[in-house]
């Protein structure tokens, strides 16, 4: 009987698991930001340089010919810069699949000489086999962050069901093929987190979830010396987020088993243009 109840519900309540990977978050999701064609103020405005908590963006030059940097390696996704610019230069983004294998590539500019650069350097870049590409198992390692924990946990649930595509978290460094390191990795964690790494057998990779893991996020430069996992030990893949989306973080580990691409380096469209393209 309990059997037929079980059955009866599963039948009733539908497949729960999403079958797209990595779709856009919704409307009422706050994602990442991200930078368009819209020409940006420069000095004469500065207003997200000034609004931004973590220094995460740097403006240089006047008027149409001003760059703009923004480091999502340092991003804590609060909005204000979305929220603050007046010239929608910087909006919200609602892709989740915004995982780099290079730290410069988290810093996304306007400038079109620079953006030309990286994808050129992209495209010489020559693609290795994968030992990891049908599957890998992965040991989290928390260094002060449960928010990104949390979502870890969560990428494991029937919705995002991570263990489908081959990725399972086990309890030991030993049996790991990754090490999944979340929080800003203070002088209390380092020590371990360095055990904890060479106990794993070659070949491994390193992925940085969250914010705080890749460049220490609002604890960088303190006391700690919580600056981030790459300090610390060589990272394969940044994801990141505060905390990361579980789509997010799924994409990550798919980056490191060379089953994705990382994020496009180019500029979105801006409002008015997106929406002229939409009428015709």
């Amino acid at each position: 009987m309990p059997t037929l109840k079980l059955l009866s519900y599963l039948i009733d309540r539908g497949v729960t698991t999403v079958k797209r990977i990595c779709p856009p978050l919704e409307d009422d999701a706050r994602g990442m930001p991200a930078l368009t064609d819209a020409p940006c103020e420069g000095s004469g405005c500065q207003a997200c340089e000034e609004v931004c908590p973590t220094s995460a963006i740097t403006v240089r030059g006047d008027g149409g010919a001003a760059s703009v940097a923004l480091d999502l390696g340092a991003c804590i996704g609060c909005g204000l810069c979305v929220e603050t610019c007046p010239t929608a230069t910087i909006v919200a983004d609602r892709s989740t699949t915004v995982a780099a294998t290079r730290r410069e590539d988290l810093v996304l500019t306007n400038d079109p000489a620079e953006i030309q650069a990286r994808e050129s350097e992209r495209a010489a870049a020559r693609s290795e086999p994968n030992p990891f590409a049908k599957s890998v198992h992965a040991r989290v390692v928390s260094t002060g962050c449960s928010a990104c924990d949390a979502e870890i946990g969560a990428s494991g649930n029937p919705i995002f069901d991570i263990d489908r595509f081959g990725i399972h978290v086990v309890a030991s460094p030993r049996f790991a093929d990754a090490l999944v390191v979340t929080g800003p990795v203070g002088k209390g964690m380092q020590t371990a987190l360095r055990r904890c790494y060479d106990a794993m057998a070659e070949p491994r990779a390193v992925i940085a979830a969250g914010t705080c893991a890749i460049s220490g996020g609002v604890h960088r430069g303190g006391y700690a010396e919580a600056n981030g996992a790459d300090k610390i030990l060589p990272v394969d893949v940044y994801i990141p987020g505060c905390p990361p989306h579980p789509w997010s973080i799924i994409h990550g580990v798919l980056l490191a088993m060379g089953r994705v691409k990382a994020r496009n380096s180019g500029l979105l469209p801006s409002p008015q243009r997106q929406s002229a393209s939409e009428k015709e």
